[in-house]
């Protein structure tokens, strides 16, 4: 029973106030965790303010200091009484930064084998390509094998007008959507217990290895460098971490002796994947726009050596960003 009401307030507000700090502070920062120390405090307090919302629910009198305390319990008894795993905020540049680099080492071994596999490819494309020069129409997309190297290099370099003119927008949109639709294709392929994703992969390498045996054995190396570097040292790489996803995905439903259930092992690549996934998005939106905007202007438009510049200033970026960013941070 409250004898004094205004004393009992002005001694009771200040734990009040105190709580409601509390509680908006881990409402601010979702990912913030409490000490020991912090913990028994915050349910010492929250003991506190539920006696005093009792004491004061006898009274009818003070209807708003009521109104205010049984939201501080309310908020106090979700936050002791959750259970679940607290929705994190999204910050780009922390994920970026972080989360994604940090993911795509964590599954290297991964990487290494998309990788060995697209390398495979182009070995077997610049082999066919070399013993076979027939072979191309059959290893080689997007017309390249209606021209020879030499006659495609004196077309571009001759050409007076910018056949790019006003479509630069859309074939960067076109270029995206390509890529990124082979990309998840070969993401989605991993069902297949990684069978899929291998042979999307090596398809690419036969194809690269195939146009680039071409362009060099036709005296056509620099304008290759030129032509692919820019964009290519970019969507490369993406494609390798879509193929890097798949075998996450094939790996998660193998299992390899795993004691853990297959949704167990699903649930855990998950995030994993989903990470991946939006990495190499990010990635070929980039190499989309550098494909249509620099790689497909060639000399006297814009020097070879400049293009083939910009392409190894962009490879060192991401060699450096993908083994560095976050390391501080790596678990």
């Amino acid at each position: 029973m409250i004898i004094d009401l205004d004393r009992f307030i002005a001694v009771e507000k200040a734990h009040w106030q105190k709580l409601e700090a509390i509680l908006n502070r881990l409402d601010s920062s979702p990912d913030a965790r409490m000490t020991l120390k912090e913990a028994e405090e915050f349910h010492t307090l929250y003991e506190r303010v539920s006696a005093s919302l009792v004491k004061l629910a006898t009274l009818s009198s003070e209807p708003q200091t009521r109104r205010y305390l049984e939201s501080l319990v309310a908020r106090a008894y979700s936050e002791i009484h959750e259970t679940r795993e607290k929705r994190r905020r999204i910050f780009p540049l922390r994920w970026f930064f972080n989360t994604l680099p940090q993911t795509f080492r964590r599954h290297l071994r991964e990487f290494a084998l998309a990788s060995a596999v697209t390398l495979a490819g182009c070995f077997l494309g610049g082999f066919l390509t070399m013993i076979d020069p027939d072979s191309r129409q059959a290893t080689m997309v997007f017309g390249l094998d209606q021209m020879s190297p030499s006659q495609r290099v004196h077309r571009e370099e001759t050409q007076k007008n910018d056949r790019m003119a006003g479509n630069k927008t859309e074939f960067s949109a076109q270029l995206m959507t390509n890529n990124i639709q082979v990309s998840i294709n070969a993401l989605a392929l991993g069902a297949t217990y990684g069978i899929g994703t291998v042979l999307m992969l090596f398809y690419n390498g036969v194809i690269l290895g195939a146009v680039s045996w071409d362009y060099a054995h036709d005296g056509q190396l620099r304008f290759l460098l030129g032509w692919l570097l820019p964009h290519g040292v970019i969507e490369i790489p993406a494609i390798l971490i879509a193929g890097q996803a798949g075998f996450v995905l094939a790996l998660g439903l193998i299992g390899w002796n795993q004691p853990k259930t297959l949704a167990e092992r699903l649930r855990e690549s998950s995030r994993d994947i989903v990470t991946l996934a939006m990495g190499f998005s990010v990635l070929l939106v980039w190499a989309g726009f550098v494909e249509s905007f620099l790689s497909q202007y060639h000399e006297p438009v814009i020097p070879y050596s400049a293009k083939i510049i910009f392409g190894i200033v962009e490879l060192i970026l991401l060699v450096v960003y993908l083994s560095r960013a976050g390391r501080s941070k790596d678990s």
